[in-house]
């Protein structure tokens, strides 16, 4: 037996694989929060950007990033 395989031993045993697992989804759960705050700023602001149309750039610039979030959101949500 080589020191890989009872370092694997030793990681099964001690249960850190589990806690691993723990931290991906406490960062995914971090990284979806602030997604859904960054979507509650750019809602409003792409509603008035539509309003007020003074920038058709700043407008289509809006609805990419708002697309891009939700899915990314989306893509978190599904790998839960």
């Amino acid at each position: 037996m080589g020191l890989a395989a009872a370092l694997q031993r030793s990681v099964k045993h001690l249960g850190i694989a589990p806690r691993m697992e723990q931290r991906m989804d406490k960062k995914a759960k971090k990284r979806l929060e602030v997604i859904n705050k960054k979507l509650q700023t750019l809602r409003p602001r792409l509603a008035g950007s539509k309003a007020q149309a003074d920038d058709p750039d700043e407008l289509k610039q809006l609805q990419d990033e708002i697309a891009k979030l939700e899915a990314e959101a989306a893509e978190l949500k599904a790998s839960k």
